[in-house]
């Protein structure tokens, strides 16, 4: 159903390959729109607005470590930093795999 289609990248001019899968993913997430960046370039916008987000200070309340969120930690709500995160997260997946 889907092919390979090459596209020029707006940003660089190169020309890069919109997969097939790219496509099939695109379309299952009801993107109408066709890429217009190649993925480094992609990337490196992804990184740029990343940037500008206010970073917030903080303390893991699992393993105490300091560290930076991009939200307002409000008092009484425990934080964590990204790898307790992370590992709660894949715990949690776990838990639910098991349940099934």
């Amino acid at each position: 159903m889907y092919q390979d289609e090459t596209l020029i990248c707006e940003d660089c001019g190169s020309e890069f390959v919109f997969t097939a899968g790219e496509q099939e993913f695109y379309a299952e997430k009801g993107l109408a729109n066709k890429p217009k960046r190649c993925p480094e370039c992609r990337k490196v916008k992804k990184q740029q607005r990343r940037g500008k987000k206010k970073m917030y200070d903080a303390v893991c309340a699992k393993c105490g470590v300091q560290t930076q969120v991009p939200f307002n930690p409000t008092q009484g709500r425990d934080v964590l930093c990204r790898d307790c995160f992370e590992a709660e997260k894949a715990a949690a997946a776990e838990t639910v795999q098991h349940a099934v």
